[in-house]
């Protein structure tokens, strides 16, 4: 999701340069338009989840929409985030994510997204029916926020304010991993028979809803 690693251990009078401070600019901005697209579509997915009693009976193929949203947005990040790998810039994908944590987490998160989307579509079809599918949502969710807590960005890591701003962003993606968990224990409640399960089945995407807004209203 982030951009302007080079510039991560520049000089203070280097970054009064135009062009460096055009790039950077540019970063944030990606960035920031990364984190909010990811909102959007969360909170579009949680919307087709409310409705969905209501409109997929006149509307059946709306019941496959919330599955989309996770699939739209895991290509969005496998492809368009990190735009200085190939096609968007010069540096291969295996090379880099060998050798970076931040661009290997974001492809992992367009992965765990990728797989949550087919699931969850081939469960709508009724084409996976085993007990443990059920399942896989709230691992993954859990998981994925989890990595989150040690989630690399190095974008912000400049000029004299720099300290600030990485407090900043720690602090949301502390919020978003703490929403994610949250997520995915009530997801996992709702998958289990009990008295509490319909609020579980509530509770989740209004979570979900909580995270969504969290993103977009991210900021460097």
């Amino acid at each position: 999701m982030h951009g302007g690693r080079e510039t991560m251990s520049m000089p203070l009078d280097a970054l009064e340069d135009p062009a460096v401070q055009a790039k950077l600019f540019a970063d944030k901005r990606e960035s920031e338009f990364n984190h909010h697209f990811a909102g959007l579509f969360g909170l579009l997915a949680v919307s087709f989840i409310l409705a969905e009693t209501d409109l997929t009976p006149r509307w059946r193929y709306l019941r496959f929409a919330w599955p989309a949203t996770f699939l739209i947005s895991g290509l969005f990040l496998l492809i368009w985030s990190d735009t200085e790998l190939w096609p968007f810039g010069p540096q291969s994908w295996l090379s880099t994510l060998a050798t970076n944590r931040e661009v290997l987490q974001h492809k992992t998160y367009a992965v765990i997204l990728l797989v949550l989307g087919v699931i969850e579509l081939q469960r709508t079809r009724g084409s996976l029916r085993a007990a443990w599918v059920s399942w896989v949502f709230p691992v993954a969710a859990i998981g994925g926020s989890v990595l989150l807590l040690f989630h690399m960005h190095q974008g912000g890591m400049h000029g004299s304010h720099h300290t600030e701003l990485m407090e900043r962003i720690q602090s949301e993606h502390l919020s978003y991993s703490i929403a994610g968990i949250s997520i995915g224990l009530t997801k996992a409640l709702s998958e289990a028979r009990s008295t509490w399960q319909d609020f579980f089945r509530r509770l989740w995407p209004a979570l979900m809803m909580v995270l969504g807004a969290l993103l977009m209203m991210y900021l460097e």
